[in-house]
């Protein structure tokens, strides 16, 4: 019976290590939650300010845009001949370009000319 005492002390002991441990990891979670917090906050308010500021480029491009088309629409109304040699030329060239890379996609060992 000398050993009872030995074995009821240290049951006490691991009981009073499990709270301490619990405690441990109460304050733990409690901690990393608050941190969770800060972050959450943190990154809330840097994605406002990436929000602010790509709203800002994303208005100061299309005004410009609007001013480049009215000032190209105005020197269209200028020169009307001027734009459309302009633009027959590139749809010319354009059409020539597709022929040239749908002929060359096609495989054929044909020369067309």
């Amino acid at each position: 019976m000398a050993d009872s005492p030995n074995v009821e002390d240290v049951r006490k002991d691991l009981e009073k290590q499990v709270a301490d441990l619990k405690k441990e990891v109460t304050k733990i979670g409690k901690s990393l939650s608050a941190r969770g917090d800060e972050l959450y906050d943190d990154l809330r308010e840097e994605t406002e300010g990436a929000y602010d500021r790509v709203t800002r480029r994303a208005r100061g491009a299309g005004k410009q845009a609007r001013q480049q088309a009215h000032e190209v629409s105005e020197a269209i109304k200028e020169n009307p001949g001027t734009a459309a040699t302009v633009l027959s030329t590139v749809g010319v060239v354009g059409f020539l370009i597709g022929l040239f890379v749908g002929h060359a996609l096609s495989g054929n060992s044909r020369r067309w000319y």
